[in-house]
């Protein structure tokens, strides 16, 4: 989330105008996130977030985003949901952009997940992919192998801006991965970026999942690849089993895991690390002027990637 179009008072008006959502009382941008402009839009009658499609989130590709949370709500997993308008479209244009409404969601990011927040967001993920099993529409994952090809030819010849050397490690890396992805593993919706920012807490309680908008159909266990990067290491760098044993644990009592998704965890691991380097990497040198966020440090990942490239089994991430 981040704002990248700036949106005038008669405009946001004249949105409004096609919802029965209420008068609108203010609207302050949300300065977090890369993909969209976001904004808190309070009315006369609640909260909801505005969202403002931006050039790297496709057109085409907005109707299995929004459709997905329609489906997941009806599951009953908690996430916000599209607002529709008076003549039921939950698709508009904002600024010579697609834009929605969508339904404000309560509760809080953990800014260090504790071990119980990693524990509940086991749960929740197999839980959300469980439910995504019927959802009829199909949305290839274009950050998968092909994708990151496409990436790292793109950033190679300024990857050393960032570290020397960076460029042969992505190449080896990858190199490796087109050699040892796995095949034929379980498959369905997966969320692919289910970063502690996109997960909210109230008390001891998992009250939601945010942010569709990278949502595609790819392994369901590469979903848990990402959050073992993303939840379970620690901010000095260390990965921390405990985490990974109970994200793990809660995940396959919801949902069992089968042996080959389990022995090839370290791989997707790999992959995930990958994935994130490489988009962190282009944006970190392709940053738009005037955002109002800081584009993430590309290196972070680059580290989980070492680790994991010295992984040999699935028991070091925790299990026995």
């Amino acid at each position: 989330m981040a704002v990248y179009t700036e949106v005038s008072n008669g405009d946001l008006d004249a949105f409004i105008a096609l919802y029965d959502i209420g008068q609108p009382v203010s609207c302050k941008g949300i300065a977090e996130g890369v993909e969209n402009s976001n904004f808190l839009l309070a009315t006369d009658r609640g909260s909801y977030i505005l969202t403002i499609y931006e050039k790297r989130v496709a057109k085409a590709d907005l109707p299995y985003f929004l459709g997905l949370m329609d489906h997941l709500a009806a599951k009953g997993i908690a996430c916000p949901t599209p607002i529709h308008q008076r003549n039921g479209a939950v698709l508009g244009e904002l600024c010579g952009k697609p834009a929605a409404i969508i339904s404000f969601l309560d509760g809080l990011w953990p800014r260090k997940p504790a071990p119980r927040q990693c524990q509940l967001l086991g749960e929740a993920l197999a839980r959300f992919h469980m439910a995504g099993l019927d959802y009829q529409g199909h949305r290839t994952n274009n950050l998968s192998l092909a994708g990151w090809r496409r990436l790292a030819e793109a950033c190679h010849g300024r990857a050393h801006e960032v570290q020397a050397g960076l460029a042969d490690q992505i190449a080896g890396e990858l190199a490796w991965l087109e050699a040892h992805w796995p095949k034929d593993l379980a498959a369905g919706v997966i969320h692919a970026d289910l970063f502690p920012d996109n997960v909210f807490y109230l008390g001891d309680r998992l009250s939601g999942i945010i942010d569709f908008y990278f949502a595609c159909n790819d392994y369901l266990a590469y979903d848990v690849a990402i959050c073992l990067n993303a939840w379970c290491f620690e901010p000095e760098g260390d990965f921390n089993t405990t985490k990974a044993r109970l994200l793990l644990g809660s995940y396959n009592r919801t949902r069992t895991m089968t042996a080959a998704e389990m022995m090839a965890l370290p791989a997707l691991a790999r992959g995930s690390a990958l994935r994130f380097l490489l988009t962190r990497l282009y944006d970190w040198l392709n940053h738009p002027p005037g955002a109002f966020v800081k584009p993430k440090d590309p290196l972070e990942y680059a580290k989980k990637l070492r680790f994991h490239q010295q992984v040999k089994s699935v028991r070091e991430f925790g299990l026995d």
